[in-house]
C-alpha cells in the first residue's frame, strides 16, 4: 500500500484561543522574578529595604536563588514543552545558585559539607536533565504531530536529518536540516537562494536520513519527493518547525534569513513524502 498525499487544506485544527495571552504572562512573570532573584543576590541590602523586609544577608541571597529558579523555570516554559525536563532545569539553575551561597556565606553560618551537598544535588540533577534530553533526542519544543506513513515514524522526534539533494549530472549533495513531520508528510526549511533549492528545482527527488547536528547519518535513508511550498502551506509549515524548534527555527534561523534577506533571498520551505 503506497502513501498517499495529505491534502490541503488539513482537518481543521482546534482553535488555539488565548495562546497568546498565555505566553505574555509566562513572561511578564518570568522577567520581574528574575531580576528580583539577581537583585537579591548582587545587593541584598537595597533589595531589603526596597521591600521592607528585616536585613539577613544569607537569607536574602537563599530568596535570589529560589526567585531566580522561579523564574528560570517560567521563560524555559515558552521554548521547553516537556515537563521532567522543564522542571529539572529549574530546579538546578536555583540550586546551583544555593550551593554557591552556601559557599560563599560559609562565615555568616551553616555548616561546612552544606554547599559540598548541595553541589551533589546538582550534578545528580544535572546527569538527570541530560537523560531526559537524550531521550527527547534533544528536542525540547512542541511535538504534537504523528506519523500517518511507517516510513516518516523516524522523524517525528529526529533533530538534524541529511536531505541529499541532486546536481543536474546527478552528483549527490548532503546537508544537515532540521524537519518536523505532520501526517503523511514532513517539512524542511531553506535560504531561499540557497543550493538546495536550485537542486530541488531540477530534481525533485530526494533522500532524507536521520543524523548529528554535523550530518553524519545515524539511520538508513528514505526516498522522498520535494515540493516547494508557498501561501497557507508555508505559514502551516513555518508554525510547526517554529514550535518544535523554538530558538533554533523559530527565532536564531528566522532572524538570519530576514538580517541577511539580500544574501539568502529570504526563506524557502518544501513538503516532503515518502516515494515508498
Amino acid at each position: 500500500m503506497h502513501p498517499t498525499t495529505t491534502r490541503w487544506p488539513p482537518a481543521p485544527a482546534p482553535v488555539e484561543r488565548g495562546r497568546g495571552l498565555v505566553r505574555a504572562v509566562t513572561v511578564l512573570l518570568g522577567l520581574p522574578m528574575v531580576a528580583a532573584g539577581v537583585w537579591s543576590l548582587a545587593a541584598p541590602r537595597s533589595f531589603a529595604d526596597f521591600v521592607a523586609f528585616p536585613y539577613h544577608e544569607h537569607f536574602l541571597h537563599d530568596l535570589g536563588a529560589f526567585q531566580l529558579g522561579v523564574g528560570v523555570t517560567l521563560l524555559l516554559a515558552l521554548a521547553w514543552h516537556d515537563g521532567p525536563a522543564l522542571a529539572l532545569a529549574g530546579f538546578l539553575a536555583g540550586n546551583t545558585v544555593h550551593a554557591v551561597n552556601h559557599a560563599v556565606d560559609l562565615d555568616l553560618g551553616g555548616h561546612a559539607r552544606d554547599p559540598w551537598l548541595l553541589a551533589a544535588v546538582s550534578l545528580v540533577t544535572l546527569a538527570a536533565l541530560v537523560i531526559r534530553l537524550r531521550q527527547l533526542g534533544w528536542v525540547v519544543g512542541e511535538v504534537m504531530t504523528t506519523a500517518a506513513v511507517p516510513a516518516l515514524e523516524p522523524f517525528v522526534r529526529q533533530k538534524t536529518i541529511l536531505l541529499t539533494t541532486y546536481r543536474r549530472d546527478g552528483t549527490p549533495v548532503g546537508a544537515p536540516v532540521s524537519i518536523v513531520v505532520d501526517g503523511g508528510r514532513a517539512f524542511v526549511r531553506s535560504p531561499a537562494r540557497g543550493g538546495k533549492v536550485k537542486r530541488i528545482r531540477n530534481h525533485p527527488t530526494v533522500a532524507v536520513a536521520p543524523s548529528t547536528a554535523r550530518g553524519r547519518p545515524t539511520g538508513p535513508e528514505v526516498e522522498m519527493r520535494a515540493r516547494r511550498l508557498d501561501g497557507a502551506e508555508f505559514e502551516h509549515a513555518a508554525r510547526l518547525l517554529n514550535r518544535k524548534y523554538p530558538l533554533l527555527q523559530g527565532v536564531f534561523v528566522r532572524s538570519v534569513h530576514r538580517l541577511f534577506r539580500g544574501r539568502t533571498g529570504g526563506t524557502a520551505q518544501f513538503e516532503l513524502t515518502p516515494l515508498h
